[in-house]
């Protein structure tokens, strides 16, 4: 079941979710938006081999935008900072977002149950778009979790910030 944006909130004061900084003003009836951080990442390698770590450049998008080049993978980050032990968190693109060509995710969107820290969004464009720092970008919303559970310790917890892919890790396990 998805908790409603007055559950959310309420779900919040609990301390059952927390989002940093929190705006009551971003819930929605069953999401609250996040908004993009000023940096995005690409990465510099010109071939992404997926058993290797890979290298990443740092773009600041100014206040006046950034142009957005179809072809290109930008890693960005949400500017809010989120946890929850109680339930499983999704992450989509707000609608209008993907009405202009904009891609926030490209595949990962569902989280853990159990994950903390700043979402690393996979941003891709149909065409060029203006982007800005601190527009609402994509919306959260959280499901309830039946059943016994155990809480996500994966490789991305704890993030302080864009995480660049870390699957040369799973080959560790190979």
């Amino acid at each position: 079941m998805i908790l409603s944006g007055k559950e959310i909130h309420r779900q919040i004061g609990l301390g059952n979710i927390l989002i940093t900084p929190y705006d009551e003003k971003l819930l929605g009836p069953n999401s609250c938006n996040l908004r993009l951080h000023n940096e995005l990442w690409v990465y510099t390698d010109p071939i992404l081999d997926m058993k290797k770590p890979l290298s990443t450049k740092p773009i600041t998008i100014p206040e006046e935008g950034l142009v957005l080049e179809p072809g290109v993978l930008y890693l960005g980050r949400t500017h809010e900072y989120t946890a929850t032990d109680k339930y499983a968190p999704q992450l989509s693109g707000r609608s209008s977002i993907g009405r202009i060509g904009l891609y926030v995710h490209v595949t990962a969107g569902f989280g853990d149950i159990g994950f903390r820290g700043y979402w690393t969004l996979e941003i891709e464009c149909i065409q060029p778009v203006r982007i800005y720092p601190m527009v609402e970008i994509c919306q959260i919303c959280y499901y309830e979790v039946q059943g016994d559970y155990s809480l996500y310790e994966g490789k991305y917890r704890d993030n302080s910030g864009i995480q660049a892919s870390l699957i040369h890790k799973d080959f560790l396990y190979v």
